[in-house]
């Protein structure tokens, strides 16, 4: 591959000449032209008082990032493990997190709530734009927003059009064909179609049968049509369907008299089975003074664990789960328009979540059934001029009322009979008002200091493991979030960034817990985090683009006493104290018969040290990964090489304890392949 490369850029750049246009990809726009694109925060980002991160489709291609979880390398103190299949997909930011039951990082996709971590590793074909709002965002989001909240915006056909195919294959199988078409009826009626498959062979193989732990599988499709029906009115509806077939769980066990990764080794083979729908209407009403907009969702989500929970040549834990899951969501937001001194926003938000889940192991069969609902009103206000003429102040309340029941059933299931051992129904309900309030100064068009206080809230709920009945329930959590940052611009907008401290006090923080069979939530007493991010973007010229990014976080628990075990003064697991990540973008115009432009893209991204419990006896160093792409253009057609984790660097991309044993997931090794696309 590097011989092909070098003889790519060898015929390419003979007679190459570097002029300041940059036609494979559209300008990089600076900070205070990037628009925060939601509803609740539509503003210049340059305007907003909060920690933004914003990935375009640009960012998106050159980076090759294709799995949701690789965002999480180029946000400051975001932290996306890979737990091996997508039964869960934990996020944690500042960190705050939750490794099992509900997430404490919001997902958002076309402004529809993703409550389930199952469904968080999102098809990123057709993606806009990612926004990543950093820290508390219940005042306008509400639940499972504590450590901040992620948008994911699709393309819409009123503003793309044409045919795009892209297909690319790397070594150990991985295989990837997209396709999408964009048309219009005429300029109010617009529609589009797209789908992708992606497959991938497996990084790691099973000593026990030779087989490949990891193989995988994945088809989606999206549907979209956007209408304008008039100049008040514009309806988008859209559809999404995701299945995903998969192996899983490469762990091997941890070898504990040198701490090494030892390879796959169980006889029962993991298996993950998951089909979800997501579909949604949003109506734009546009009146003379003030939007109004509703968001309406509904959510299925099917699926099938299978998994070998001992991980040895043992037939000893041999565990499959089903889960069914119904999400209704419903979002009416009103909000004044125009740039006046004063603006506002009004929202209601109301949902219905059933959750069914049959676990079985041997003869012992546990069925849950976890009906959630709640209702939400929230309340923002913007004063612009207050005092002087370059302040505003904003001011933010939300009240949320929950319920959440389970109904519990434990039996015993032999060929003849089921036998019911257990049966436990119950039910908690919670109510919580969640204010802010942030001031912000703006210098000029490109450059503000902004202050805010915000509190974060999780509702509490049931464990569906647990050894007690007193540990059948966890309580809810809560926090204070105290921020100072800015966004600035230097030199012409030719260096731009924000800067953020932040400091975090946390109340019965809920932290996941080990059993001897599986995990559960409990409640620490108090902990904290506090931390630096920084964001750096140079575009020295039109051909030349460098990116930084930086996040430290010290999380560490006040007090945490659990039995005779005491955690106080802890690292809280999950939580790298940094985030690294450095870019540099270089794009070149060729005067050559085969090539009209070629871009060179490099990254390096670094995860700080974490540990992998609360007892801090296991832990990840510091790693950083480096991944490259060139991408060649000729008229509609580009293609790329790419390679990622180039230096072949090792770690631990996971790490459990069950059955007494400590095991992990090793990292994917050096990976490359060629990507092709077209566009017509």
């Amino acid at each position: 591959m590097i011989s092909l490369i070098a003889l790519m850029f060898v015929s390419a750049t003979s007679g190459a000449t570097v002029v300041p246009t940059d036609s494979i990809t559209r300008h990089q726009v600076t900070l205070h032209e990037v628009t925060v694109t939601s509803f609740k925060q539509s503003k210049k980002l340059s305007e907003a008082p909060a920690s933004v991160s914003v990935l375009s489709t640009r960012d998106i291609n050159t980076k090759n990032i294709v799995d949701f979880k690789e965002i999480s390398a180029f946000i400051p103190n975001l932290y996306f493990p890979d737990y091996g299949s997508k039964l869960t997909s934990p996020l944690y930011i500042r960190g705050i997190g939750s490794k099992i039951n509900a997430p404490s990082v919001g997902l958002y996709v076309d402004d529809l709530p993703y409550f389930e971590k199952s469904v968080f590793d999102v098809n990123l074909s057709e993606v806009n734009r990612i926004e990543v709002l950093r820290g508390p965002q219940g005042t306008l989001y509400g639940r499972n927003t504590m450590g901040g909240i992620i948008n994911v915006y699709t393309k819409n056909p009123l503003d793309y059009q044409g045919l795009t195919y892209k297909q690319s294959v790397g070594n150990y199988g991985q295989t990837r064909f997209s396709g999408s078409y964009y048309g219009k009826a005429n300029d109010k009626l617009g529609y589009s179609f797209s789908s992708q498959y992606k497959h991938s062979d497996g990084f790691f193989v099973n000593d026990y049968d030779g087989s490949k732990a990891d193989r995988s599988n994945e088809i989606s499709g999206r549907a979209k049509l956007q209408w304008k029906v008039s100049s008040v009115l514009e309806a988008d509806l859209f559809a999404n369907y995701q299945y995903t077939d998969q192996n899983g769980y490469a762990y091997g066990l941890i070898n504990p008299e040198n701490g090494k990764t030892e390879n796959v080794n169980y006889n029962d083979r993991g298996a993950y089975r998951q089909g979800v729908l997501t579909s949604g209407l949003a109506l734009h009403f546009n009146f003379d003074h003030f939007l109004i907009k509703s968001v309406s969702g509904y959510q299925n989500m099917d699926d099938r664990q299978a998994i070998d929970q001992d991980f040895t040549v043992k037939p000893l834990y041999f565990v499959t789960q089903t889960q069914k899951q119904h999400l209704f969501s419903q979002n009416i937001e009103m909000k004044s328009k125009g740039d006046s001194r004063y603006s506002w926003l009004n929202g209601v938000f109301g949902f219905y979540e059933l959750s069914d889940r049959q676990v079985k192991v041997a003869t012992v069969q546990k069925d849950y059934s976890e009906p959630n609902s709640g209702i939400a009103v929230y309340h923002q206000s913007t004063l612009k001029k207050l005092f002087f003429d370059k302040l505003s102040a904003t001011l933010g309340i939300r009240f949320d009322v929950e319920r959440d029941k389970q109904d519990y059933h434990v039996s015993k299931v032999t060929d003849t009979e089921t036998k019911e051992l257990t049966h436990l129904n119950d039910h908690q309900s919670f109510r919580q008002l969640t204010p802010k309030i942030s001031f912000q100064y703006q210098f000029n068009p490109h450059n503000m200091v902004y202050a805010t206080t915000t509190k974060g809230y999780k509702t509490g709920g049931f464990n569906t493991s647990f050894s007690t009945d007193e540990e059948r329930i966890f309580n809810p959590e809560s926090s204070w979030n105290y921020e100072v940052g800015s966004h600035f611009s230097f030199w012409n907008d030719k260096l731009y960034g924000d800067f953020a401290l932040f400091y975090i006090d946390w109340k019965h923080q809920q932290i996941s817990h080990p059993l001897v069979k599986g995990s559960m939530l409990t409640n620490a007493g108090s902990s904290y985090s506090k931390g630096v991010e920084l964001s750096l973007n140079s575009r020295l010229n039109d051909v030349l683009n460098l990116q930084f990014s930086y996040g430290y976080t010290e999380a560490k628990f006040r007090t945490y006493l659990y039995g005779d075990d005491d955690y106080s003064g802890n690292r809280i697991p999950f939580v790298p104290n940094q985030t690294l990540a450095l870019g540099v973008d270089y794009t070149l115009r060729l005067h050559s018969r085969y090539v009209d432009n070629m871009v060179f893209s490099t990254q390096y991204v670094g995860t700080g040290e974490h540990y992998w419990n609360e007892a801090n006896t296991a832990k990840q160093g510091f790693f950083g990964l480096l991944n490259g792409k060139i991408s060649a253009r000729k008229k509609n057609f580009t293609v790329d090489l790419w390679i990622k984790n180039a230096t072949s660097r090792k770690y631990q991309a996971f790490y459990l304890h069950s059955l007494g044993n400590s095991f992990a997931q090793k990292g994917k090794p050096l990976t490359f392949g060629t990507s092709f696309s077209v566009v017509l």
